[in-house]
């Protein structure tokens, strides 16, 4: 990245290249944080991060992986606390959703919302970027579906991404394995696989936290460590070599 020159002093200000500096530097930051992987199944969709938990901290607490509505949830990569924020407001949007039209909120639409307010969070002064990169996945009526969203307030909608440390690497292994009509315990193999491939600890599954939303229940449930044992015995159909 070349000198910034003092055109990061306000995410208003563009450099003469036609850069904004301060939304660069919120994306590296979600470029140092730990892996978050969303996958599409035909039977629901899966939401695995990695988590490097201290030895004294409570294992099933979750700090990357938070429930928006009960057919909603969101993966997190990059500064977490603004991951909280955007996810309050994307509950309270959903439950708003909720009163006004009598029925449960898109997927996409919640992903609209959150890139709105990211890319607000741009225009200011006085306000800096949202340091994190999130998966929305869900099902609604309209079926299956991941988005996500980044600093910049961009969202797009994929069948299987990952986003932090190391995510260049670990998409292309998944553009190499994902077969659309998976099955969900494939998915959640397959980001099992994603994961390890970057993962300093492999021995264990202590570094690894999973939700999931099924299609027959549209509702979102955190994986046990019994399921994530049982997902992690066929990840080896996805090699890493």
């Amino acid at each position: 990245m070349m000198a910034s020159r003092g055109y990061d002093m306000t995410p208003t200000m563009y450099s003469p290249d036609g850069r904004i500096y301060q939304v660069e530097y919120a994306i590296e930051t979600v470029k140092r944080g730990t892996l978050a992987i969303g996958i599409c199944s035909k039977e629901g969709v899966i939401m695995a991060v990695e988590e490097k938990p201290r030895a004294l901290q409570t294992l099933n607490v979750t700090q990357k992986i938070f429930q928006v509505d009960y057919h909603i949830g969101v993966a997190a990569a990059g500064y977490i606390p603004d991951a909280r924020v955007q996810v309050d407001n994307a509950r309270f949007f959903s439950q708003g959703n909720k009163m006004t039209y009598d029925e449960s909120v898109e997927v996409a639409t919640v992903a609209k919302h959150l890139a709105d307010q990211s890319h607000q969070f741009t225009q200011y002064s006085g306000v800096r970027p949202n340091g994190v990169a999130l998966i929305i996945a869900g099902v609604d009526q309209k079926g299956e579906s991941i988005y996500v969203t980044d600093p910049s307030g961009t969202y797009v909608q994929y069948a299987a991404v990952a986003i932090g440390s190391g995510s260049d690497d670990v998409n292309a292994f998944l553009e190499k394995h994902y077969n659309e009509n998976m099955s969900l315990s494939d998915a959640a193999a397959l980001a099992i696989a994603a994961i390890n491939l970057k993962a300093e600890q492999k021995e264990s599954l202590n570094h690894i936290k999973m939700a999931k939303v099924t299609t027959e229940k549209k509702i979102f449930e955190k994986v046990s460590e019994t399921d994530l044992l049982n997902y992690s015995k066929n990840a080896s159909k996805f090699p890493t070599s």
